[in-house]
């Protein structure tokens, strides 16, 4: 399972004219789940994702999580990341969990970030999604389990 996780200032995703998931500072979490994917992976990324230190303290260091810097989060499902980029100059998705379970997969993250009590927001899985941000620092950061 993958999370490309950047530090925001705002972000939303906009499906059909409409906006669906919005949060104001936080992370942006792009989402990516490939086939050996389970829920006890899916429970290791959302704790990595909410306990890695990407927000500055009063020092200005990347010492806070975004629980502790009372940010949001967006996560958006992002089959794309499991792509195979190694040969030729297409990408290859044999590596990418079947639809069901990647969503069933995707659910279950979000679930157990909720349960943290951080405020998480969402894209529509499967949906063609406009997804804009701005991205504080930038600060992006790959996290794979």
């Amino acid at each position: 399972m993958i999370a490309l996780i950047q530090r925001v200032t705002q972000a939303k995703v906009i499906v059909e004219n409409e906006t669906i998931g919005e949060i104001g500072q936080g992370l942006l979490v792009l989402l990516g789940v490939e086939k050996d994917d389970n829920p006890q992976k899916a429970q290791r990324l959302c704790e990595k994702v909410m306990g890695y230190r990407v927000f500055s303290d009063e020092q200005g260091k990347m010492n806070l999580s975004v629980q502790q810097a009372n940010g949001g989060l967006l996560v958006v499902s992002q089959f794309t990341l499991a792509a195979d980029t190694q040969k030729g100059l297409r990408p290859g998705f044999s590596g990418g969990a079947e639809p069901k379970k990647a969503d069933e997969l995707y659910r279950y993250f979000i679930e157990q970030c909720r349960i943290t009590g951080v405020k998480t927001e969402t894209g529509k899985f499967a949906a063609n999604m406009e997804v804009s941000l701005t991205n504080d620092g930038p600060v992006t950061f790959w996290l794979q389990v």
